[in-house]
């Protein structure tokens, strides 16, 4: 019984598509003469469109919520961040910032990149002390 069950669910899946291909190549076209490719992007964006609309929803009273507060901060932050989006030239070669218990944010410079030419080099000449 098992051996006849798995053969017919198999052609039942299989079928199943074909025939919603011939019921949409019968379908007369409308009259704005639009192409079969038209009309499935159509369908395809009113689709995601709907499908998209809670959670668009969701994120207007998220930004409804945090609006205010987010303003705020980039009128007090916008100035400092700008010097230092024009600082950083290249900022794929910095780690993720961590912040410190302190309150601190720290912005490491991976390990495997070579620091700028315009770098400060901190080294001491052999034989020389630093007092601290």
């Amino acid at each position: 019984m098992k051996q006849i069950i798995l053969p017919v669910a198999l052609i039942g899946l299989l079928s199943t598509p074909l025939l919603a291909q011939e019921d949409a190549e019968r379908t007369p076209p409308d009259d704005t003469g639009s192409s079969l490719m038209e009309r499935g992007a159509e369908l395809f964006l009113r689709g995601l469109q709907q499908e998209m609309a809670p959670a668009l929803q969701d994120l207007q009273g998220f930004m409804q919520d945090i609006g205010p507060s987010m303003g705020a901060f980039l009128s007090q932050m916008g100035p400092a961040l700008a010097d230092i989006a024009r600082e950083v030239e290249d900022w794929s070669v910095y780690e993720m910032p961590e912040i410190l218990p302190n309150g601190d944010i720290i912005i490491r410079r991976k390990p495997d990149t070579e620091p700028p030419e315009d770098a400060p080099t901190d080294t001491v000449p052999d034989g020389e002390a630093i007092d601290i």
